[in-house]
Formats: C-alpha cells, structure tokens, sequence
C-alpha cells in the first residue's frame, strides 16, 4: 500500500482594509443591539410571567398549566441570562490576570 504525502493548505493572512473596519464596527453595534433586545426578552418573560400569575390569583379563566409554562420559560430564560453574566465576568477576570 503506497502512502502519498498531502501537502497542506498555507494559511491566507487576513489584510485589514476599510470594508474590515467597516465591518468590526457594525457588528459592534449589532452586539450592542443584540445584547438590549436579549434583556428585553428576559424582561419580557418575567412581565408575562407576572400578569399570569396575578390573572389566576385574581380568579381569572386562566388555565393553571398556561400560567406554570410561562412561569418555567422566564425562570429559564432568567438562569440562561445570570448564566451568560456569570460567563462574560469569569472571561474577564481571566484577561485581566493575564500579564502583558
């Protein structure tokens, strides 16, 4: 059996160009928007959460499987948030003992 050697592939070096900088900008700013609309959601939930919660309380015609769905979603999308937090403070002690 005849074992041929592949060559591999160079790398291609990444030039920054004003389309690059252009880019690294907006994709800033669709973090920044990304970021505001997944709190908005997670206040969102927790809103709907709530008014479930005080339409059953209230004796309201609302199903009880209804308002404990929702009251799982925002207990779920509220652990996702602390967990990503909790995430993005652990990355960044990390940088800041890294010595330059």
């Amino acid at each position: 059996m005849d074992v041929t050697q592949v060559a591999l592939a160079q790398p291609v070096a990444p030039t920054l160009t004003q389309s690059n900088s252009a880019s690294k900008v907006e994709s800033s700013e669709s973090f920044g928007s990304i970021l505001k609309d997944a709190i908005s959601s997670v206040n969102e939930t927790q809103t709907q959460s709530d008014l479930m919660t005080n339409k059953l309380v209230a004796g309201e015609n609302v199903e009880l499987s209804d308002v404990m769905i929702t009251a799982q979603k925002a207990g779920v999308t509220l652990n996702t948030a602390l967990q990503v937090r909790n995430k993005a403070v652990e990355a960044y002690q990390e940088i800041m003992r890294m010595t330059v």
